[in-house]
C-alpha cells in the first residue's frame, strides 16, 4: 500500500512539472537532456523528441560559457533570475528568464542538473517601450524650455506643431495660450480658467501645483480632464515672466494604453505570484506524506532491512523536510504582498517572547538573548513576526552559547525606528553585506549550518513593503548586526511620495 502511496505521489509530481507554465528540463552529468516538459516544447517549439539527447547548449543564444550555470561550474549554485536569449526552432530570438541547479545523489556527487525558465519577451519589450516614452517626453519637454529661452516665436511655433497638448497659464490661473493639438480637443478657450477649461469646477483646485512651479521646481502628475476617460501625464514647468506676470507651461501626453499595459503587467504578476503560492502549498502537501512513510517504513522495518537503505530512508526523509522547511519559507515570502495595513499599533516585545519560546523548543544551547524595551509600531503583526522570527533564529543558529549574547534593541529617530538585532557569530562579509538578502544566496559563513536561504530575502521585502529598508552592518567585536528600519506611524503599504 505504502508503494501505491509512493507511486501516485511521482505520478501526482511528473504531472504537476507537465503542466507548471514555466519551461523545465533535466540534464545528466553529461549535459545531455534527459527530460523536456511541454512548456518547454511552447517556448522553444522543440519537441521532447528533438530535445532528449541533445546538449543542453544546443539553444543558440548566449554562449554557455558565458552565463549558464549548468555549463560553468565555476558559478556558484544555485542561480536564481538570469537572463538570457535563445534562438527558436523557427529561428527566432526570445529572451528568457531562468533558474539553474545542479542534482545531486545521496553522497552528494553531481549527477546532473535542472534548468526552469520562462519566457520574458514580450515583458522586456513592454518594458523598454515604457522606458523609452518615459525618457522621449522628459527630453522633448527640457528640448521645449531651452527653446523658450532662446525665442518666444520659436517656442510657441513648436508648441503648436506638437502631438501633446500643451498650455500656458498665468499666476491668475489663466490661459495664455493653447496649443493646436489642445485647441482640437477643448476649442479655443484662451482667456478662460485653467480650472474651467481642464476640470469644469468653479474654483481653483485644491491639488493644484501652480504655487510649487513658481517655487522653480518642475513636477510630474496624472490627471483625467472632465470626463473624456482618457489618463494624462502632465509636465508641468515655469516660464520665465511676461508683462511682470509668472507663467507655467503644462504638457500633457495621453498615456491611457500605457497605463492599461502597466495594469495588464501588474495583474500578470498577481497571477504569477499566485501560482507559485498555489504550487508550493501543492508541493508541501505531496511531500509531508512522503516524510510520514519514510519515518513509518524506517521504524517499523528496522530489524529486516539492511543499514545501506535504513540510510537512504533516513536521507529521503531529511531531505523531503528541508524541501518542506523551504515550501513554508516561499509560502511566507508570497505572502508579504497580500498582507493588509495594520489597523492597530503591535508591542514588537510581545512578538519576540512568542519567537523565543519556539527556539527555546527547537534548541536547547541556544545563546542568551537581551531585550530591550521596544517601540510600538504599526507594521501588522504577521510582518513584525517574520522579521524577528527570521533574525533571532538565524542569530542563534550562529551564536552558541559559549560565544556571546544575542541583542534586540532598536534606534528611535524623528520619522522612523530602526530594530536591530546583533550577534557575535561569524559575521557577514563586507563584500556580501548586500546579497546575503537575495533569495537563496548561501555566504561564506553559512555553509554547513541548516537554512533555505529565504529568510532574509522574506525581512528585506518586508521592509521594502512598509517603505523602510534592511541592511547588515559589522557587530563591535565581531558579528552581524542585522537592521530594519522602518517608517513611524500607520504609513505601511502606502506611497509615500508626494502628488504634485
Amino acid at each position: 500500500m505504502a508503494a501505491d502511496r509512493t507511486i501516485m505521489q511521482n505520478l501526482t509530481l511528473e504531472k504537476a512539472l507537465e503542466t507548471i507554465p514555466s519551461g523545465l528540463f533535466v540534464v545528466d552529468d553529461a549535459m545531455q537532456i534527459v527530460y523536456w516538459n511541454p512548456t518547454a516544447e511552447k517556448i522553444t517549439g522543440y519537441s521532447a523528441a528533438e530535445a532528449v539527447g541533445q546538449h543542453c547548449s544546443f539553444l543558440r543564444g548566449i554562449p554557455c560559457e558565458d552565463q549558464c550555470g549548468l555549463f560553468n561550474p565555476d558559478i556558484p549554485k544555485p542561480i536564481i533570475g538570469v537572463n538570457c536569449t535563445v534562438v527558436t526552432k523557427s529561428d527566432v530570438t526570445v529572451h528568457l528568464l531562468k533558474n539553474v541547479e545542479y542534482l545531486h545523489d545521496n553522497k552528494g556527487n553531481v549527477i546532473g542538473g535542472i534548468e526552469s525558465f520562462i519566457d520574458i519577451t514580450h515583458q522586456q519589450s513592454l518594458e523598454e517601450s515604457l522606458r523609452t516614452q518615459a525618457a522621449e517626453l522628459e527630453s522633448r519637454v527640457e528640448e521645449r524650455t531651452s527653446e523658450l529661452q532662446k525665442s518666444e516665436s520659436r517656442f510657441r511655433t513648436m508648441l503648436e506643431n506638437m502631438d501633446d497638448m500643451a498650455y500656458i497659464a498665468t499666476e491668475d490661473y489663466r490661459l495664455s495660450f493653447m496649443n493646436r493639438a489642445m485647441r482640437e480637443v477643448f476649442g479655443d478657450r484662451v482667456g478662460e480658467t485653467c480650472y474651467e477649461v481642464l476640470h469644469s469646477e468653479r474654483t481653483v483646485c485644491s491639488w493644484c501645483p501652480m504655487d510649487k512651479v513658481f517655487r522653480n521646481r518642475t513636477l510630474r502628475d496624472e490627471r483625467q480632464f472632465g470626463d473624456r476617460g482618457r489618463l494624462y501625464e502632465v509636465i508641468h514647468s515655469p516660464l520665465p515672466e511676461e508683462d511682470g506676470r509668472k507663467q507655467k507651461l503644462a504638457v500633457c501626453r495621453d498615456i491611457t494604453e500605457r497605463h492599461k499595459a502597466e495594469k495588464d503587467l501588474q495583474e500578470a504578476n498577481r497571477e504569477l505570484d499566485a501560482f507559485a503560492h498555489s504550487v508550493s502549498h501543492d508541493l508541501r502537501g505531496i511531500l509531508a506524506p512522503v516524510v510520514t512513510y519514510m519515518d513509518y517504513l524506517r521504524l517499523t522495518y528496522a530489524d529486516v532491512l539492511d543499514e545501506q537503505i535504513l540510510q537512504i530512508l533516513s536521507e529521503t526523509e531529511r531531505q523531503s523536510e528541508r524541501a518542506i522547511a523551504l515550501l513554508d519559507d516561499l509560502l511566507d515570502l508570497a505572502q508579504v504582498s497580500h498582507i493588509k495595513p495594520g489597523k492597530h499599533p503591535v508591542n514588537p516585545n510581545t512578538i519576540i517572547e512568542e519567537v523565543l519560546r519556539e527556539i527555546e523548543l527547537e534548541k536547547t544551547d541556544h545563546p542568551e538573548v537581551i531585550v530591550d524595551k521596544l517601540p510600538q509600531t504599526w507594521v501588522p503583526e504577521a510582518l513584525v513576526y517574520q522579521i524577528f522570527s527570521n533574525l533571532l533564529v538565524n542569530a542563534c543558529r550562529y551564536t552558541s552559547a559559549a560565544s556571546g549574547q544575542v541583542k534586540v534593541g532598536c534606534w528611535d529617530e524623528a520619522n522612523r525606528v530602526t530594530y536591530y538585532v546583533q550577534d557575535h557569530g561569524p559575521g557577514v562579509p563586507h563584500k556580501e553585506s548586500e546579497r546575503v538578502f537575495d533569495i537563496f544566496y548561501r555566504g561564506e559563513t553559512s555553509k554547513g549550518n541548516r537554512g533555505t536561504g529565504v529568510g532574509l530575502a522574506i525581512v528585506r521585502k518586508i521592509a521594502i513593503r512598509c517603505n523602510g529598508q534592511a541592511w547588515v552592518e559589522q557587530t563591535p567585536g565581531g558579528g552581524a548586526t542585522f537592521c530594519v528600519a522602518i517608517p513611524k506611524g500607520p504609513a505601511f503599504g502606502k506611497d509615500v511620495r508626494e502628488k504634485a
